[in-house]
C-alpha cells in the first residue's frame, strides 16, 4: 500500500449500529454495504458475528452479495468468537478478522479481576500477553488478513501498549488499531501515542496503523486526523458519526477534511466523494436517526446561505463562503435559503431563476414585501415568493378597498368578534366596523360587509397548505356572486384569518372592477348616443 494512500474502514454496520436505537435489519444492512461499496470504502466491518444470529447472518449475506471491500467480522480475543467470524466469512474473497481485548488498567480492574487471570496487575498483563498471542495466531488460520486492537488504547500505559502490540505483529497481525474507545484523548496525546508505537515497531513498514475514535469530547475527527498526520494509515468511521454514546469520527468529515486540506496532510483516500450525501440520508433512514440540518458535509444547510452578505459573495463567487463545491459531495449547489437575514441579491436571483420578472421601479417595494413575510416566517419557499410576486402586482393598481387592520377574538362563552378597519379609495374614507359570527371567518366577512356597505354571496371558500414546514403558508380561495356573475380572490399568509380577510377582499375589488367597466361602458354609450340627437 502507498504511504500517501489512507484506508477508510467503515464501521456503520457494527459500530454504528451499537449507538441505542439503531439497530437495522439484515436486509438494510446488505442494501448499506452495497452503497459503502459504490462509495469505494477500503473495508467494511460487517457485524459482530458471535453476538446474535442476526448479526452472524449479516456478514455471512454481505460477503455473499458485495464485491469490492474487504469484508471484516469482529470478534474478541477468544476461540469461539474468533472461529464465529471465520465461519461466518466463509467464501469471501477479501476478508479480515478483527480481534480485540482490553489493555487499560481500569478495564482489566473490570473485566479480568478474577484470579485466574492472575492475582496482580503484572500477572493480569502477562495473561492478556498470552491472549493476544493465542487470539492472533488463531484468525490466521482463517484469513492472512488480522487486524488486532487494543481496547480502550487511549487510558492504556504506553510502555505496556508497545508490549501488547508487539506481541500482535509477532503473533500475524497486519493491522494494529490503537482505539480510542472512550473519547478521552485530546489530538496531541493521541498522535503522540501513534508515534510511540511506530517507534517500537521499527522495521515494520508492512502494519498499518489504525485509528477508531469516539466522540464523547467532541474530538473523534480531530483526533483520527491527528493519527493520520502521525502516521496512522487507515481509519475507522462510520457514516454520519453514529455510534456507541456520542458517537464515532464521522466517515464524510473525515475524507473531506483529507481531501480539501490535502496539500496540509499530503495524502488521499479511494472515496468516490459524490456518494457520500446519498449514502448519509440510506443510513439515516435505516437506523431511524435525522441528520442534523446543521451536520458538517452532509447536512442539509452544510452549502445553504441565508445572510445577505454570503448569499452576494456566493452567487458572484462560490469559493467567497464555500470550501468545496456541493456537487463534489453529492449535494444540491447553490441553496440560497431566503429568510430575514438575506439580502436583496439573494432575493432577485432566487425570483430571476423562478422566471418572475419584476419592473426596475418596484423592486425595492417588493423586497420591503419579502422582509416583512421574512419577519414572520423561518423560511421563504418558492411557492411564498411566487405568490409574494402576484400579489404585488395587485398592488400596483389602486384597489377599490383595503384592509388597513383586523382583529378577531374567539369566546368560548360566545360568538366569534371581528373588528375590520376598511380603507374606501374613492372617497378617502376609513371605516371601522364590528361585527359576529358563527365562526371568525364569518365574523370578518360580516364586518367587511358592513364596512364596504354591500352584502355579498359567497359561493365558496377553500383553505390549504401551499409551502412547507410549521409555519407553512395557508391559501385561501373564495367565490362570491353578483348579478348572476361570479368573482374569485384568492391570498396566501402563515395567518389564515388574514388570508381569508384578504381573499374575500380580492373578490370584492374584482367585483368593484366590473362595475366600475359597466359604468363606463354605459357612459360612453350614452355619450355616443347624445352626440348624434
Amino acid at each position: 500500500m502507498s504511504q500517501n494512500h489512507i484506508l477508510i474502514f467503515d464501521t456503520t454496520l457494527r459500530d454504528g449500529e451499537q449507538a441505542p436505537g439503531a439497530s437495522m435489519t439484515v436486509p438494510e444492512k446488505v442494501a448499506i454495504a452495497r452503497q459503502l461499496a459504490r462509495l469505494n470504502v477500503d473495508v467494511i466491518e460487517a457485524g459482530f458475528p458471535v453476538s446474535s444470529p442476526g448479526q452472524y447472518e449479516a456478514v455471512r449475506r454481505v460477503v455473499a452479495e458485495v464485491s469490492g471491500p474487504t469484508i471484516c467480522a469482529l470478534a474478541r480475543a477468544v476461540e469461539q468468537d474468533i472461529r464465529a467470524a471465520g465461519e461466518a466469512l466463509q467464501g469471501g474473497s477479501r476478508t479480515r478478522i478483527h480481534t480485540f481485548i482490553a489493555t487499560s488498567d481500569i478495564h482489566i480492574d473490570a473485566k479480568f479481576g478474577d484470579d485466574r487471570f492472575g492475582k496482580t496487575l503484572r500477572e493480569k498483563r502477562e495473561t492478556i500477553l498470552r491472549m493476544v498471542d493465542e487470539a492472533v495466531r488463531y484468525a490466521c488460520t482463517f484469513t492472512d488478513d488480522v487486524e488486532f486492537s487494543a481496547e480502550d488504547a487511549g487510558r492504556t500505559d504506553l510502555g505496556y501498549l508497545c508490549e501488547v502490540v508487539q506481541a500482535a505483529v509477532a503473533a500475524g497481525a497486519t493491522t494494529i488499531n490503537i482505539p480510542d474507545t472512550t473519547g478521552y484523548c485530546i489530538p496531541s496525546e493521541y498522535a503522540e501515542m501513534f508515534t510511540t508505537v511506530r517507534a517500537c515497531l521499527a522495521g515494520r513498514d508492512d502494519v498499518i496503523l489504525s485509528t477508531h475514535c469516539h466522540d464523547d469530547l467532541g474530538l473523534a475527527v480531530a483526533n483520527s486526523l491527528a493519527a493520520v498526520q502521525a502516521g496512522a494509515r487507515q481509519v475507522e468511521c462510520t457514516i454520519n458519526g453514529i455510534g456507541e454514546r456520542a458517537g464515532n469520527a464521522a466517515l464524510e468529515e473525515v475524507v473531506m477534511a483529507l481531501k480539501v486540506r490535502g496539500s496540509k496532510f499530503g495524502v488521499d483516500t479511494r472515496i468516490v466523494t459524490r456518494e457520500l450525501a446519498a449514502t448519509s440520508k440510506m443510513v439515516s433512514v435505516a437506523c431511524g436517526f435525522p441528520v442534523p440540518p446543521n451536520k458538517a458535509i452532509v447536512g442539509r444547510n452544510a452549502f445553504s446561505h441565508e445572510a445577505g452578505i454570503h448569499q452576494h459573495g456566493v452567487l458572484r463567487r462560490r469559493d467567497t463562503y464555500e470550501i468545496m463545491r456541493a456537487e463534489d459531495v453529492g449535494q444540491e449547489p447553490e441553496q440560497i435559503r431566503l429568510g430575514r437575514h438575506s439580502g436583496r441579491h439573494g432575493f432577485f436571483s432566487r425570483l430571476e431563476k423562478l422566471g418572475a420578472q419584476v419592473a426596475e421601479d418596484q423592486r425595492e417595494t417588493l423586497y420591503q414585501q419579502f422582509v416583512e413575510l421574512a419577519d414572520r416566517k423561518k423560511e421563504i419557499y418558492d411557492a411564498d415568493l411566487l405568490h409574494l410576486v402576484d400579489q404585488h402586482r395587485l398592488r400596483v393598481t389602486e384597489p377599490h378597498y383595503r384592509i388597513n387592520a383586523m382583529k378577531v377574538s374567539v369566546d368560548t362563552t360566545g360568538q366569534p368578534q371581528a373588528e375590520v378597519q376598511v380603507y374606501l379609495s374613492r372617497s378617502g374614507v376609513i371605516r371601522t366596523v364590528q361585527a359576529e359570527g358563527e365562526g371568525p371567518v364569518e365574523a370578518i366577512y360580516r364586518a367587511i360587509d358592513e364596512a364596504v356597505g354591500d352584502a355579498h354571496e359567497l359561493i365558496s371558500y377553500d383553505i390549504h397548505s401551499v409551502s412547507q414546514g410549521s409555519d407553512a403558508l395557508g391559501e385561501v380561495t373564495v367565490m362570491i356572486r353578483f348579478a348572476g356573475t361570479s368573482f374569485r380572490g384568492s391570498a396566501r399568509s402563515v395567518d389564515v384569518l388574514k388570508a381569508s380577510a384578504d381573499a374575500y377582499i380580492e373578490a370584492i375589488n374584482k367585483m368593484e372592477m366590473h362595475r366600475t367597466e359597466e359604468e363606463n361602458v354605459a357612459f360612453v354609450g350614452r355619450g355616443i348616443i347624445e352626440s348624434f340627437q
